[in-house]
């Protein structure tokens, strides 16, 4: 650990003192973005829909590296869950959030062409990743302290830039996000609140692998540094977001893609 001027007192980590809340915290890119958020000194809740050993596992292990986090379930498309969610935030660790990482998503493993997308998978992507997203947002707006180093994260996906067959319900899902994060930035700046928008590419996760073959894989990996990101290749950049080194930074979509768009 870096030591201080003074030689003898180590420096704080930068987001000690903080509470973070993660939606989709214990799978995936939220996983990984809980955990790293933890490394930097945050108090964690990570959010889970329905896996609890997943969710419980990583508890135990960040507690295992003297990290604080607890595990709440919510389903991020109710508000009531949401509104409990943060309670149980605020109930943790005695202060409400002071960021918010509106992870949780879903994709359909079908890709069907927009004539052959059904009504039902139409509207559960609609439900978790716009409706999802903002019901967070709202009450991150309502709740993130406004003294100043309040930070709210969503995720969308590059593949707004790519536009690509088969996608046209999930970039619809995105945009939206894009569009609505934005919108919140300017509402919540007075408050010393910034809200951005993380944006990655192919990312190794299982919501990512699910249906696609080797041949569309090696496609990906041709066009983006010659590999597919890691989930470690996305959490320091949400967690840059977080930080007071992104007080300047407002309103914008991070594309987190290895030059993949």
């Amino acid at each position: 650990m870096a030591l201080s001027d003074a030689g003898n007192t180590p420096s704080p980590l930068p987001l000690a003192g903080r509470v973070a809340l993660v939606t989709g915290g214990s799978r995936g890119i939220g996983r990984e973005v809980s955990s790293h958020l933890a490394a930097l000194g945050a108090r964690v809740v990570i959010n889970y829909a329905s896996n609890s050993a997943k969710a419980d596992e990583l508890v135990a292990e960040l507690a295992s590296r003297g990290h604080d986090a607890v595990a709440v379930r919510a389903d991020v498309s109710d508000p009531d869950a949401v509104r409990a969610l943060f309670d149980r935030a605020e109930a943790a660790f005695a202060s409400p959030p002071h960021i918010v990482v509106a992870c949780a998503g879903i994709l359909s493993d079908k890709y069907p062409a927009l004539a052959d997308t059904a009504v039902e998978d139409f509207d559960a992507m609609f439900a978790v990743n716009v409706r999802g997203t903002f019901l967070v947002c709202r009450e991150a707006a309502r709740r993130v302290p406004a003294s100043g180093g309040g930070r709210i994260v969503t995720f969308s996906s590059s593949i707004v830039g790519t536009l690509l067959p088969g996608y046209a319900a999930y970039t619809a899902t995105n945009a939206a996000v894009e569009a609505m994060t934005k919108i919140l930035a300017k509402e919540v700046a007075a408050k010393g609140i910034t809200a951005n928008v993380v944006a990655p590419g192919p990312v190794r996760t299982e919501l990512f692998l699910a249906g696609k073959d080797e041949a569309f894989l090696r496609r990906v990996e041709e066009q983006s540094m010659g590999r597919i990101a890691e989930t470690t290749d996305v959490a320091p950049v949400v967690a840059f977001l977080a930080s007071d080194a992104a007080a300047w930074v407002n309103g914008q979509v991070i594309r987190v893609n290895g030059g993949f768009v």
